[in-house]
C-alpha cells in the first residue's frame, strides 16, 4: 500500500498516511495529527526503492563482488 507524505498548512508538521491507490483517487483528505487541522497538502516525494538479488534487499552499501553494481 502506497505512502503518502503531508504537510499541515496550520501548524508545519509532516506526517505520512498509507492509503490504496482507490482511496487516493477517491480524494484523500486526511487531518493533522498533531492539531487536527484539514488543512494538510501533499508533498512531492522520492519513491523508496529495494535493491533486489544477491545481498538481499535494503538500503545497503554496493558489493562490487555480487555483481550489483555493473
Amino acid at each position: 500500500m502506497p505512502l503518502y507524505e503531508f504537510s499541515c498548512a496550520a501548524c508545519g508538521h509532516r506526517f505520512d498516511v498509507r492509503a490504496s491507490i482507490k482511496e487516493r483517487e477517491a480524494g484523500l483528505a486526511p487531518k493533522c495529527p498533531k492539531c487536527g487541522s484539514p488543512r494538510a497538502e501533499q508533498l512531492l516525494s522520492a519513491p523508496m526503492l529495494l535493491r533486489r538479488g544477491p545481498g538481499g534487499a535494503g538500503f545497503r552499501g554496493c558489493d562490487p563482488g555480487a555483481g550489483c553494481c555493473g
